[in-house]
């Protein structure tokens, strides 16, 4: 079929620079293909640069502390994908000797690797025949074949999968993969497509029925919960704070905050002056309380919405283990709160 040929003309001459497409190195790749998993390339490449210089090895991530990893990781949001990251990457080194599986099915086996990730591994280091759909694929396809199908129901992936397998030139599969998915993050975008200047204009059957704006097709809405944290900056007479590790599971599994204090709603100093001297804080003497930011900052995650209060409380007392202002950068942070002690607004 003509389309893959179109395609690959295209990726030739429009391709971007990426470091992870001059390697098969499987380790680069998935690596790379990990962090990308819900970021942007732009975004996702200085950390690619900073792991490579840090844990230029698997070995080299699998000694490596989770502290330490989720320092580096700090910013790039789902935090669980560094996690993951780490344990097979210690899974790797110490089980498998260093040496990643060879199959698009040993390495869905790897925790963390989904369908998308091992067939990206298969594909681009060991040339598998395997396609990658992810939401650049459903795009191009879906609109190029005027498929209605609802892509947040699981046996659409397989027919898509199918499609574009059908599609792939089984003799070099890794430059269909990466030419689809980059067309589909530089040419066919999710809004306003640019449809006058691309090579599939005269076939696209959405563009001929005026249907591009509509397609893919998703049903599923994403339901968003607001939550509302009132984080608590103790000061103590040496000028140390107090940190804790989020150690339940949710978001923000094993990195450091202060003392939270969660909420129904946006608070006043009243409620929380009553709630830190009769029970957060009860065993301090409170010298004082101050809110350190006017307006709560709203901090968007994929289902949450999370309003976000800081509030300085001076004490009388030394804290024991208490963290000094320098150490305390050292910690891995959620980055709402390590951009609040970057901007020194921890002095209010």
């Amino acid at each position: 079929m003509n389309f893959h040929n179109i395609l690959v003309n295209w990726y030739l001459q429009n391709k971007r620079d990426l470091p992870w497409r001059n390697t098969a190195d499987p380790y680069l790749i998935w690596l790379s293909e990990i962090m990308l998993q819900q970021t942007r390339v732009a975004q996702g490449m200085p950390y690619f640069f900073a792991f490579t210089k840090e844990f230029p090895t698997v070995f080299d991530l699998a000694n490596a502390s989770e502290e330490q990893v989720l320092k580096l990781w700090q910013g790039l949001g789902y935090y669980s994908r560094a996690r993951n990251l780490h344990k097979t990457a210690q899974y790797i080194a110490n089980e498998l000797n260093g040496i990643f599986p060879d199959s698009y099915t040993e390495l869905l086996k790897l925790k963390g690797v989904g369908e998308y990730t091992a067939a990206a591994i298969a594909s681009f280091s060991y040339n598998e025949a395997v396609p990658v759909v992810d939401g650049n694929v459903f795009r191009v396809l879906s609109r190029y074949f005027d498929i209605e199908s609802d892509i947040a129901q699981p046996s659409t992936k397989k027919e898509f999968t199918a499609l574009a397998l059908e599609l792939m030139p089984k003799d070099n599969p890794a430059i269909f993969n990466q030419a689809i998915m980059e067309f589909g993050a530089l040419q066919c975008v999710p809004k306003s497509p640019n449809c006058t200047i691309c090579d599939f204009n005269e076939s696209c059957a959405a563009l001929q029925k005026k249907k591009v704006n509509v397609l893919p097709f998703k049903s599923k809405k994403v339901k968003v919960t607001n939550r509302f944290f009132n984080y608590l900056i103790l000061e103590d007479a040496l000028g140390n704070t107090l940190i804790q590790k989020r150690t339940s599971k949710g978001i923000w599994h094993n990195l450091y905050e202060f003392p939270l204090l969660e909420t129904q709603e946006i608070v006043d100093f009243d409620f929380v002056s009553e709630a830190v001297q009769n029970d957060v804080f009860a065993s301090y003497t409170i010298i004082g309380i101050e809110e350190c930011n006017q307006a709560a900052v709203i901090h968007k995650l994929s289902h949450q919405h999370l309003h976000i209060q800081f509030w300085r409380i001076k004490i009388k007392e030394v804290i024991e283990n208490g963290v000094n202002m320098i150490d305390l950068k050292t910690f891995p942070f959620p980055i709402v709160i390590y951009n609040f002690i970057e901007k020194q607004e921890i002095n209010c």
